[in-house]
């Protein structure tokens, strides 16, 4: 028998199945669950943190698309503790589970669908209090990513707009069956409190205007933002055309899709 207890991993599905006891209590303690909180677990696979995780709650909810998953999650868990929603997470309705108590979302998140389903969770950033992933190491460094680094780009920009979000530790690949080619990353999502002047009036036009300015990120904004005003409308927003994207904070980006706003009434 294997450690993924012969189930045959799916490269569809991203399976890399985590085994190593002393990641799982370091992740464990960091969600750190407590009594009268909604948990929600995407992608329990064979239970590695979901055991663990119900030792610490009331009921937990899973997410899971594989349906021999299902099965031996239904063989081990009671359903009174474990809640299972079968389908695909990237169309699963999160904030439907809010309860009266705090709702957090966990997993070990498969990397082939990671950034797709970092925006779909975005959209109920609103009515979660926080969130714990697993992900490439790769995608969390450009979640965090500061200004003017090499990996801040379009997905640090998006998700730094709903979140707080804090890199905790790094996860060697041996830490999985199968073993991943690349490092891992744990990244606390703690919603944002967003004030008058931090919320963009148009967020479907402050999305186009932050994929237009990185869509090709060696050209300057007067080149990538030309069909939003070009040279002329950023110097009057006090931005040199010459700039680049990745220069840019999120406030910036912010301001400027709230002056298109503005302008377009």
């Amino acid at each position: 028998m294997t450690a993924h207890q012969g189930h045959q991993p799916r490269k569809r599905f991203g399976q890399n199945f985590l085994v190593s006891p002393g990641v799982i209590r370091k992740i464990v303690e960091a969600i750190a669950p407590r009594a009268g909180e909604t948990l929600v677990e995407i992608g329990p696979g064979l239970g590695a943190l979901t055991a663990p995780l119900l030792e610490r709650s009331d009921c937990l909810h899973v997410v899971e698309i594989d349906r021999d998953l299902i099965a031996r999650l239904r063989e081990r868990f009671s359903p009174e503790r474990l809640v299972i929603h079968a389908g695909d997470a990237l169309a699963f309705d999160f904030g439907a589970l809010k309860g009266a108590g705090p709702l957090k979302i966990v997993g070990n998140l498969p990397y082939n669908i990671s950034s797709p389903l970092l925006f779909h969770l975005a959209e109920v950033a609103d009515r979660v209090a926080e969130m714990h992933f697993m992900l490439q190491k790769e995608v969390v460094d450009r979640l965090v990513a500061a200004p003017g680094s090499g990996h801040y780009g379009r997905l640090s920009v998006m998700l730094q707009y709903r979140f707080h979000m804090e890199r905790l530790f790094v996860v060697p690949p041996g830490a999985f069956d199968p073993a991943p080619k690349v490092d891992s990353a744990i990244v606390r999502m703690i919603p944002r409190k967003l004030g008058a002047g931090e919320t963009a009036l148009d967020e479907a036009l402050f999305g186009r205007l932050v994929a237009a300015a990185f869509s090709q990120r060696r050209k300057m904004l007067r080149n990538t933002l030309k069909g939003f005003g070009g040279e002329s409308w950023l110097e009057a927003q006090g931005i040199a055309p010459t700039a680049r994207a990745e220069t840019l904070p999120v406030e910036t980006y912010v301001r400027l899709s709230n002056a298109l706003s503005a302008a377009r009434k």
